[in-house]
């Protein structure tokens, strides 16, 4: 049986926004509009928020929003996230990506007492 299969920019900006925040040392994504910035103030985050996907199904961009946490080397943790994000569509999606970019957009602490995600605290607002 022959098809086509066509991945959305939405449905690959979720994808892509859930491999990122698996990476080590992303804290999480940060708005990359005023949209995804209200959204995430009324409390209506998604999957895709910090993520942009640009341009022809054949010749995709990605743009990637992230907040790294404090002590991390910044640049490893960007790389990390350009590499999963390129194998995550090339392997999950079928998308051979044309580029990606990483802006990494503020620094979190972690607070005392708290570990992990829930606990942290941003140093630089949006």
């Amino acid at each position: 049986m022959k098809g086509t299969l066509t991945v959305t920019e939405n449905a690959l900006a979720s994808l892509l926004g859930l491999a990122a925040h698996e990476v080590p040392g992303v804290v999480g994504m940060a708005p990359s509009n005023l949209k995804e910035g209200l959204q995430k103030i009324l409390g209506r985050a998604q999957a895709s928020d910090g993520v942009l996907v640009a341009g022809e199904p054949n010749a995709r961009t990605v743009d990637v929003h992230i907040v790294v946490a404090f002590g991390t080397n910044i640049s490893t943790v960007a790389e990390n996230v350009r590499e999963r994000i390129v194998y995550t569509a090339k392997t999950l999606a079928g998308v051979q990506l044309e580029g990606v970019s990483v802006h990494v957009v503020g620094v979190a602490k972690a607070t005392a007492g708290k570990p992990g995600k829930a606990g942290l605290r941003r140093t630089r607002g949006e």
